[in-house]
């Protein structure tokens, strides 16, 4: 007699997170989450999260390493300017008026050529991700 062969299903893939202090694994619900203030951090579309990085810890004593890691961080304002601005020239127009780009930032004219200089200042030291 025939035998029909039993589909196999592929697993799906469970979500995992990283703590990004121990560097473990761990499933998505189980992960422990928090903001911590970084001049560097810019969110791509919504700019009421910019100065701030989203963290994820495996437990909420790792959470509170990272935060007391961040707090002795110094926040330069200049630098999260300069985010801004490289996600307002990000998109399809690479040229604006000082007028456009201060509409796009929510940033003033005495805040934008200080972010300009900052970045220049510190073109070749940061790493590339």
């Amino acid at each position: 007699m025939w035998r029909r062969k039993k589909r196999v299903r592929p697993a799906r893939p469970l979500p995992l997170e990283l703590c990004d202090l121990c560097g473990a694994t761990f499933p998505e619900d189980e992960a422990v989450r928090g903001y911590v203030p970084d001049s560097s951090a810019v969110h791509p579309t919504h700019d009421w999260f910019d100065g701030l990085r989203r963290v994820t810890a495996c437990c909420e004593e790792h959470l509170a390493a990272v935060r007391e890691e961040y707090q002795g961080r110094e926040f330069v304002p200049e630098e999260l300017w300069a985010a801004k601005i490289d996600r307002a020239l990000s998109g399809s127009t690479r040229f604006l008026t000082m007028e456009q780009l201060g509409c796009r930032t929510g940033l003033q004219e005495p805040q934008i050529r200080r972010a300009v200089t900052w970045h220049n200042a510190h073109l070749g030291q940061r790493p590339e991700p």
